[in-house]
């Protein structure tokens, strides 16, 4: 029996960067002398088992064979026979195909540590495209990377494109793809994952709402680099540089879907776009399945993002309403999310990257004033019921008049 470490762990540590997760593969082993030494199995696709004392994933030496479509049409062997090239030949790219024992020295039948010296995403086998999930891996990387100037390699694009076009990437459950798409979103430069996918033909059929809004022209005077495509993902990228949550970054990815619909007539403007991109944005959380509250804010961020822009001009009325959209009073952090998704949208764009956003503050001095309305007062006036309701509206109302009026 013998382990090694495999994947991110070797590569992450020749690279000089933190190792967070740790793969151990096992070879020359049987499930039932691992069961002998005491380690638990988990999972039921293939072998892996739990260390008894440090709980840390051990997996058997393994192969694989196509059996289905898809990220699951896999069958997998195990045993003692199988040797640690044959389990590596089965990894997605050269740099996760390495393996290093407990000395450190180095196993890579694959040249992933060239790989790795020339900043270079290179698929280990021509297997890589029989699993249609790399397609969103190797773009992840690509993001993940980006900053060490990682490059997709020309003939692992090649195979990303014909795996964009022969309908596999259908075939993904929505669990495995938003895991992907989480996960990129996440990384220090989530547009380079949106460029690769656009690159290789997967963004038309895994988001065509967002791929739709490349070429497709905004006003200038507002939007220097008039493509929206090019300003979403330079939201996106705001959106990272200032360390924004999951939900931030998913709403500033969808947040102009409608201009997609404009025709083309119309073009450059695009009237009522928050409203007509609202049922697209819905169509791409249920696509994905997002989590309730990445799917609240897009919606909310969809819907009132040039609000948010146009919030010093709003009325006291509008102010109100906007308020009550984002429920302020219960749901705080909800309203922060939109105020700090708008401002990455005011500065994804070319040359204003830097821009002050006075819209900011105002907006959160508007809900903290709007919050401090004493309900106490008005019940002891006898207000109830609907009565209750309509009474507190009013007194928020004056004081968000008497807000604007301070802040004019």
């Amino acid at each position: 029996m013998q382990i090694y470490k495999v994947g991110g762990a070797v590569r992450d540590r020749l690279l000089g960067i933190p190792v967070t997760d740790i793969d151990r593969v096992v070879v020359g082993a049987t499930a039932e002398e691992m069961l002998a030494l005491g380690y638990r199995p988990v999972g039921s696709d293939f072998p892996v088992f739990l260390d008894p004392k440090t709980g840390d994933e051990y997996a058997l030496a393994r192969t694989e064979r196509k059996s289905g479509r898809g990220y699951g049409g896999f069958v997998f062997h195990a045993s003692p026979e199988v040797t640690l090239e044959e389990d590596l030949i089965r990894r997605d790219l050269t740099i996760n195909a390495m393996a290093e024992d407990d000395q450190l020295n180095l196993t890579d039948p694959y040249h992933g540590q060239r790989d790795l010296e020339a900043r270079v995403l290179r698929h280990v086998s021509p297997a890589f495209a029989e699993d249609p999930l790399r397609v969103l891996r190797v773009a992840r990387f690509a993001a993940r990377y980006a900053g060490l100037d990682f490059k997709v390699a020309p003939e692992t694009m090649e195979l990303m494109r014909q795996l964009s076009d022969s309908g596999e990437l259908e075939a993904l459950t929505a669990e495995r793809s938003w895991k992907e798409i989480s996960r990129a979103l996440m990384e220090d430069q989530p547009q380079v994952f949106i460029e690769v996918l656009r690159e290789c033909g997967a963004l038309k059929v895994l988001l065509p709402e967002v791929d739709a809004l490349f070429g497709v022209p905004q006003p200038e005077a507002h939007h220097p680099e008039i493509d929206t495509g090019v300003h979403t993902l330079s939201v996106l990228e705001q959106a990272a540089l200032h360390k924004q949550p999951l939900t931030v970054r998913w709403a500033c990815l969808l947040h102009d879907l409608g201009k997609g619909l404009t025709p083309e007539k119309d073009w450059p403007r695009h009237i009522a776009h928050e409203h007509t991109g609202l049922k697209l944005i819905k169509a791409v959380n249920e696509r994905f399945k997002a989590p309730k509250d990445c799917q609240e804010l897009a919606l909310l961020v969809g819907q009132y993002h040039t609000h948010g822009h146009r919030a010093l001009e709003l009325k006291a009325s509008t102010l109100l309403d906007l308020l009550q959209s984002f429920d302020v009073y219960r749901r705080p952090q909800r309203f922060e999310e939109f105020v700090v998704a708008c401002e990455m949208d005011a500065r994804g764009r070319k040359g204003l990257e830097q821009r002050s956003y006075p819209q900011a503050d105002y907006l959160r001095g508007a809900a903290n004033a709007a919050r401090g309305v004493a309900v106490q007062p008005l019940l002891e006036k006898g207000f109830k019921g609907p009565e209750l309701g309509e009474a507190i509206k009013r007194e928020r109302l004056k004081v968000l008049k008497a807000y604007k009026d301070a802040a004019s």
